[in-house]
């Protein structure tokens, strides 16, 4: 699996949704790969932060320029 395949099934694997093989090539790329398991914690942090950045409550752990680029996109 490469790093373009990951990122295409970024959203079910967060969901559960991928097929048991799928997911055990996934894990395993990811266990080969930082910069798929850093695209992958800011996936899920963006998923956390969308709503809240409507709500106006943005947890700390959230990084700055992903608020500042959620806000600049919701503003358009």
């Amino acid at each position: 699996m490469t790093c373009r395949d990951c990122a295409g099934f970024l959203l079910d694997y967060v969901e559960d949704g991928l097929p048991a093989e799928t997911r055990q090539r996934f894990d395993a790329h990811l266990a080969a790969c930082p910069d798929c398991v850093r695209y992958l914690q800011t996936y899920r942090a963006t998923i956390k932060a969308g709503p809240l950045a409507m709500a106006g409550e943005i947890p700390a752990e959230v990084p700055e320029d992903l608020v500042t680029a959620i806000l600049k996109a919701r503003d358009r």
